[in-house]
């Protein structure tokens, strides 16, 4: 039993190790403390990265926002920070601290100016998902971290600090930071802000803690009092950090389980064979929500919309007011026409998907057709050069039928004008030579001389 045990922790060591492939301490301290340095380059690289994010956001594109997080350098001061705290350098901590501040003022700033002189001031839905930090970016950041300095501390590094980059979205939120001062939006701008918050700090503390587990060694001596002070502070500063991402968590969740009831109730409660719903939306104000709903068609009745509201209660809508609008005086036109094309799609979109299908067949069919057909010009040409005593050629293809009217098979037909009585084998060798130009074995050449 005690050898089972002892091999099954020696395959578990050997699996989940971090000591086997990594890099020495000194390199990979070095390697962090050179992502501190934020001068020269790095500081044009920044700003074009951040006028690329921008620009990405501003479009609603995300292809360009990854290429600007692959490029962007903000990682290094914040794994450097982290870093500090883990083996006691209060140098590098100021310095990494430095240049992360700088770092956020310019990005804050660049952004800023993009968006201030930009046209489109229009907040699209890669501006607005950075606007509303959850818990679940809390894990991103905490476990993105955790693969990066991970990554950092091994030998092989792989692929792995791009994709930290991409997934904790450093820039992102800083740009949309900056779109937010821009049209003076403080919702926008404290959202974005916070979210950046939360990932450079579980990047900061995935990295303290790592480099704890591996035991670098201290670089200032520190007594057991500071150490214990140093891990409270750290502790309550983390979870101040994760306390509103989970208050605007369960908001979220919240509201969509509400949503989700008010879809059910509006698609089975609604449900009238002359009376079509043609757009419903939730009007929150306070604590306080009203369902609007637009119906066109027969109008229902004062008993009918009482015995709708009665039914809020069996789908958990306690406490929600039920607005009917019906009648030409009170529908929106917009919103019909709206209605009468999502109705007119959604019907009709089996069968365009079965005309597309349709279309597609006939363009597969017709390049089929035209890889086998066959180029008569060119081959009357070879012909005559084959043969001189060919003067002209009519080539097609014909089916062949049974006595009981079945095809079975397929026949090349070629009526070979001679200017002369063709001679014994002539036939046959040029019948050899059309069945190897047009590949096929079934060909029968019909003779006609002059």
């Amino acid at each position: 039993m005690n050898k089972i045990l002892k091999e099954t922790g020696k395959f578990l060591n050997q699996r989940f190790s971090l000591h086997q492939d990594q890099e020495r301490e000194k390199k990979v301290v070095a390697e962090i403390k050179k992502g501190v340095e934020f001068q020269g380059i790095n500081v044009w690289i920044l700003i074009f990265a951040i006028m690329v994010a921008s620009v990405g956001l501003n479009v609603n594109s995300a292809a360009v926002v990854i290429g600007a997080m692959l490029i962007s350098p903000l990682m290094g001061p914040i794994m450097g920070i982290g870093l500090g705290i883990g083996i006691t350098d209060l140098d590098l901590i100021k310095k990494a601290a430095a240049s992360l501040a700088v770092m956020v003022v310019l990005s804050v700033l660049t952004s800023w100016l993009y968006f201030f002189i930009s046209p489109l001031a229009e907040a699209q839905s890669e501006l607005l998902s950075r606007t509303t930090p959850t818990i679940w970016d809390v894990f991103i950041g905490l476990f993105g971290g955790l693969a990066g300095i991970v990554a950092t501390a091994s030998k092989e590094r792989g692929n792995v600090i791009p994709g930290v980059a991409i997934a904790t979205a450093l820039m992102p939120p800083l740009c949309t930071a900056g779109y937010g001062l821009a049209i003076g939006n403080m919702h926008y701008f404290v959202g974005a802000f916070y979210l950046f918050s939360i990932n450079a700090v579980f990047i900061c503390f995935s990295t303290l803690l790592i480099v704890r587990f591996l035991r670098f060694k201290e670089v200032t001596f520190i007594s057991p009092e500071v150490k214990r002070k140093v891990r409270l502070f750290i502790g309550v500063f983390v979870v101040a950090m994760v306390v509103p991402s989970i208050y605007i968590a369960q908001n979220l969740v919240r509201e969509t389980l509400f949503n989700k009831k008010v879809e059910t109730y509006v698609r089975k409660v609604f449900n009238f064979p002359t009376t079509e719903v043609i757009k419903y939306e939730v009007i929150k104000d306070g604590e306080e929500s009203e369902l609007e709903v637009s119906l066109m068609g027969d109008p229902l009745n004062a008993n009918t919309i009482a015995n709708l509201e009665s039914q809020l209660s069996n789908y958990e809508l306690q406490g929600v007011r039920l607005l009917v609008k019906q009648g030409p005086k009170n529908l929106n036109a917009a919103d019909i026409k709206s209605q009468v094309l999502e109705t007119f799609l959604t019907r009709n979109l089996d069968s365009l998907r079965s005309k597309d299908a349709k279309i597609n067949y006939l363009k597969k069919e017709l390049l089929t057709f035209k890889s086998k057909s066959i180029p008569v010009d060119k081959i009357a040409k070879e012909a005559v050069i084959f043969d001189e005593n060919i003067k002209g050629l009519c080539l097609m293809e014909a089916v062949n039928y049974s006595s009981k009217g079945s095809p079975t098979d397929t026949v090349h037909i070629a009526l070979t004008n001679f200017a002369k009585e063709p001679k014994t084998g002539e036939i046959q060798r040029f019948e050899k030579w059309l069945k190897q130009r047009i590949e096929s074995d079934s060909v029968r050449v019909l003779a006609d001389s002059d």
